[in-house]
Order: structure tokens, then C-alpha cells, then sequence
């Protein structure tokens, strides 16, 4: 009797088991479509490229569909079927999320007061080993305010005003911590060309030629010293010389693994920039750039590409001979060119690069390009064009909604999304 009792009972475990994973089944789905996100757009500008490198276009009435963090469709509406539960978002135009191409937001804060203020270190013209991500603070209200408008990556890092004055690095404009922001922890090593690294009295550098001479010093220990690592790993009987930071930063230039972002503005700065890229054989970018029309043949032949200065930048100091014209200059003779909110001395030293691109393609750039410059241009000049830039399938969930032509004064940034997660719904 209760032998027999029992088989009805093994069936109804199998009948629950069978039932339960029925039940699990279903709540994955469930979970996979809060995981899930559709953003619809009346435009969406997906900034893709065709295979002869030229803008996709726009999609009317479309939708991008995310999942687990990343793009995994994005079409015409009618043709994507949207999972039941997904969170649903919807907005006139569509762009990917902003990237700012050279900022130090998260670094220096919006009140302009020294415990916000980690973006320049004064005791040594030369610091290349100061590493950005040491500094960064994902808690700084800087870094909301610019998000809120579709900044979704920032290029940030130690300021220009210094010989040297630190690394960059890559981070989304979310996470409570840096780790779990950071994109790429070593971007590039900053250094300043003219007048806004020059020293008064007898600190050095006091001169260009002096600039110039620091720099090539520098550099020649640091081989001597990537010489002498070289040896001693070929020959057992060699000591290795001691770790030294600033050489291994140096040393990571010499060898191509990060480039010199060097800010420099005068005719006679971004000549000694394109005169060290030669000697030396390193990759450069060239960082604002106010007087680089000047040199547009020269840039494009050595492969310099530029993070251009703000279009509204003050139109003095160094930047007193700056055009509204020069990304377009640059575009057309197939310069790769991105824009960066840049640095400015005076509170909260940023701008919003979603403006400084809009003045752009008042000047001479055509709407795609000017929107290419904050998106995946920028992000290929970065190196990063894998994960962020575009929206593309297998990208990064990177999303900036608008109430209208985000580049018309009138037009509000009406959310952000950030791997599939809204971070912003504020209307600006």
C-alpha cells in the first residue's frame, strides 16, 4: 500500500518540478523585461556609420530596445517587438549619451573652493604620474548638472596650466564609486605648450625654449630608464632599476600606450607641438587648438588629431585669435577632430559641449558632423568606439533623450539613460 502511494507521489514531484520550472521560466522573462528598456524617438540619430565612412542617417518613428546594459535592437518601431514589462521612454529626438572629450568635471567642482578643487597640482612643473582616477569624485554636483543634459562619458583629468600636470582618464557620469564608473583608467598624459604653463621670477619654466628643453630631458631619462629595464629583463645577472612612476608614465608614451594630450593655443606652441611629435615618435593630440587653422595640412599629414577648444571659448589670453570656424576647417580636411568642454579658471570651469557643438554647426558644420564631434567621433578618437559613441548593437546603452532638436536653444534634455538605467529625468 504505500509502495503504491509512492509513485503517485514521485509523479507529483516531476508534475511540481515540471510546474515550477514553468514558473521560473516565466519569472526570468519577467526579470529579463525589468532589465529592459525601449526608448522611442520620433528621430533617432544612431550616429553609425556606413561602410564608406559616411553618417547612417536618422530613423523616423523608431525605437531602441536595451537589454542588461546594452543595445540589442534598434529599427523602425513596427518592426522590434517590445517584451512585456519593459520601462518605456519617449522623446522627439534621440541621440546616443554625450561624451566630452576633454573636461576636468569630477576633478574640479562647481563651488570654485579647495576642497573641490583636486584638478592641479602647483609644487612641480612636471607630474605625470599623478593618476586622475585618484581624485575623482562621483559625488560632486558638477557631474549631474552635465549629465542632465545627455553627458553620459566625460575625458577627464588634471588641468592644463602646468609642464606636466597629470593623466586622464575615461569614466560614465554615474556610479557611487570611481570603480564603478571608470571606462578606462589610463587615457592620456596632459601637458601644457605656452604662456598658461609659464612660471614668474626664477621657477621654471620661464621661457618656451625652457618648456621645450624640460620636456626633452624627460623624455631621455625615461628611455635611459626603459634601457636599463630592458637589459636586466634579457640578463638575470642585471638588477632591474627601482620603480619610478613618473617614469613609467613616461616610458607608456614612449612606447604608444597612452598619447601626450598637450594644450596649446599660439601659432608658435602647436609648431613645437608638431616638432616634438617628430622627434620624439609618440602619438599626440593636440588639445585646443585656437590657432590650429593654421596648420591643418601639417596636423592631417603627421596623424595629430585634436580635441578643439569650446566654440564660445573667451576670445582672449590665448585663445584671442580662436574661431567659431576651425571644427569645420578641421572636418573637411579630414582632421579627426572631437570637442571638449575644456578648462576655464573662473566658476564652475567646464561648459556643456552640447552647446559648444550646436554654435559649431552654426559655423560652417553640417548637423551630423557637429553631433559626431560629442559622440562617436569623440569616442574614436578616445579609443573607446567599441562600447560608446553610437547606438549599434552591442554597445553600450548610452542614450540622451530631447523635446526637440537638441542643438535649438529652445529644446530641453528631457532624460539620460546610462547602460539601461535612467539617470536623469530632469527637464533641462
Amino acid at each position: 500500500m504505500l509502495r503504491n502511494m509512492m509513485i503517485p507521489g514521485v509523479t507529483l514531484v516531476l508534475l511540481f518540478m515540471i510546474s515550477m520550472t514553468s514558473v521560473t521560466g516565466g519569472l526570468n522573462e519577467s526579470q529579463q523585461a525589468e532589465n529592459t528598456i525601449a526608448i522611442y524617438g520620433d528621430k533617432i540619430y544612431t550616429m553609425a556609420k556606413s561602410e564608406d565612412g559616411s553618417w547612417s542617417g536618422v530613423i523616423k518613428d523608431g525605437v531602441v530596445l536595451i537589454k542588461d546594459g546594452k543595445v540589442v535592437q534598434v529599427g523602425l518601431a513596427g518592426d522590434i517587438e517590445i517584451p512585456e514589462g519593459s520601462i518605456i521612454k519617449k522623446a522627439a529626438v534621440v541621440t546616443p549619451g554625450l561624451i566630452d572629450a576633454r573636461s576636468v568635471v569630477g576633478l574640479a567642482g562647481w563651488l570654485n573652493i579647495d576642497h573641490d578643487s583636486d584638478h592641479i597640482e602647483r609644487s612641480s612643473p612636471i607630474q605625470p604620474e599623478l593618476e586622475a582616477l585618484d581624485a575623482y569624485n562621483t559625488r560632486e554636483p558638477l557631474i549631474d548638472w552635465v549629465r542632465s543634459f545627455g553627458v553620459t562619458t566625460l575625458h577627464t583629468g588634471h588641468a592644463p596650466g602646468q609642464l606636466i600636470s597629470g593623466q586622464t582618464f575615461i569614466v560614465k557620469t554615474r556610479g557611487n564609486t570611481v570603480d564603478d564608473a571608470v571606462v578606462k583608467r589610463k587615457a592620456m598624459v596632459a601637458c601644457t605648450l605656452g604662456s598658461d604653463a609659464l612660471r614668474s621670477g626664477k621657477e621654471s619654466p620661464g621661457t618656451r625654449s625652457k618648456q621645450m628643453a624640460m620636456l626633452r630631458q624627460e623624455f631621455i631619462k625615461a628611455q635611459a630608464h626603459m634601457d636599463k629595464q630592458e637589459k636586466a629583463e634579457g640578463d638575470e645577472e642585471k638588477e632591474p632599476p627601482a620603480r619610478n612612476l613618473r617614469m613609467e608614465a613616461l616610458i607608456s608614451i614612449l612606447k604608444k600606450e597612452m598619447p601626450l594630450m598637450i594644450s596649446a593655443h599660439a601659432a608658435v606652441d602647436i609648431q613645437n607641438v608638431l616638432r616634438l611629435q617628430k622627434e620624439l615618435d609618440i602619438s599626440v593630440v593636440l588639445q585646443g587648438g585656437a590657432e590650429c587653422y593654421d596648420f591643418v595640412e601639417p596636423l592631417k599629414k603627421q596623424g595629430i588629431p585634436v580635441i578643439i577648444h569650446p566654440t564660445m571659448m573667451r576670445s582672449s589670453g590665448v585663445g584671442k585669435n580662436a574661431s567659431m570656424e576651425t571644427s569645420a576647417k578641421l572636418i573637411a580636411a579630414g582632421v579627426q577632430i572631437a570637442m571638449g568642454s575644456g578648462y576655464e579658471s573662473y566658476v564652475p570651469k567646464t561648459r556643456v559641449v552640447l552647446w559648444e557643438a550646436a554654435i559649431a554647426c552654426a559655423y560652417g558644420c553640417s548637423f551630423e558632423d557637429a553631433l559626431g564631434m560629442i559622440t562617436l567621433s569623440a569616442a574614436e578618437l578616445l579609443g573607446v568606439d567599441d562600447r560608446i559613441g553610437s547606438i549599434e548593437v552591442g554597445k553600450d546603452g548610452d542614450v540622451a533623450l530631447y523635446d526637440g532638436d537638441p542643438f535649438e536653444y529652445t529644446t530641453h534634455c528631457v532624460g539620460t539613460v546610462i547602460e539601461g538605467q535612467v539617470v536623469s529625468e530632469a527637464v533641462r
